[in-house]
């Protein structure tokens, strides 16, 4: 079982692209519909269930006026919540939160974002996977977001846009980057494999 996140920063939240990323995520078995309510399933302040048709999930996160959180189905009573969040700088930011899966399930959801973040036509500035959950994922925005200075302990993964892989390799010696696919460089520290 797992207490991580996946954090996963688009670089521009102009382009809404929910479908695609939905068709995307459905080749690794997340549905975004469940699948007996037959409905995307998002969370209230409450914590309880509100159904949507997918579209009206997809118009509302492209209005970008507030956090929203859903579900992902790996099957009726298997979900993952991904909190979706917009920042003044027109970055959204996803974060998958892999509590109570499996060890494959993770592997599946962690896939379908690598996926996701490859092909949808908005570029990825960061992907943060941290299976553990050893750092909170808020701590991620600042170096990610704000060029801090700062840099959290590294998660299990991490897969930086170019630009702001540049700027991590120069910042922190301590790094080294390796081509890890569409267009994301894989950030290691120095001297592992």
């Amino acid at each position: 079982m797992s207490d991580g996140y996946i954090r996963w920063y688009r670089e521009s939240a102009a382009t809404p692209v929910l479908a695609a990323q939905a068709e995307l995520f459905e080749a690794y078995g997340l549905s975004l519909v469940h699948p007996v309510k037959g409905a995307a399933v998002v969370l209230d302040v409450e914590g309880d269930d509100v159904l949507l048709r997918p579209e009206e999930l997809g118009r509302l996160l492209g209005m970008r006026i507030a956090s929203l959180t859903t579900n992902w189905w790996l099957s009726a009573d298997v979900d993952v919540v991904d909190q979706f969040a917009y920042e003044p700088l027109g970055c959204e930011i996803q974060t998958l939160w892999l509590d109570g899966l499996t060890t494959e399930q993770s592997d599946a959801v962690e896939a379908a974002v690598l996926a996701a973040a490859a092909a949808l036509p908005v570029p990825t500035r960061a992907v943060v996977v941290d299976r553990e959950g050893a750092g909170d994922p808020g701590d991620w925005d600042s170096p990610v977001l704000y060029d801090g200075e700062n840099l959290p302990p590294l998660p299990d993964r991490l897969l930086l846009g170019s630009s702001l892989a540049d700027r991590f390799l120069s910042a922190f010696p301590e790094l080294r980057g390796q081509a890890g696919g569409g267009g994301l460089t894989s950030i290691t520290p120095v001297g592992s494999r």
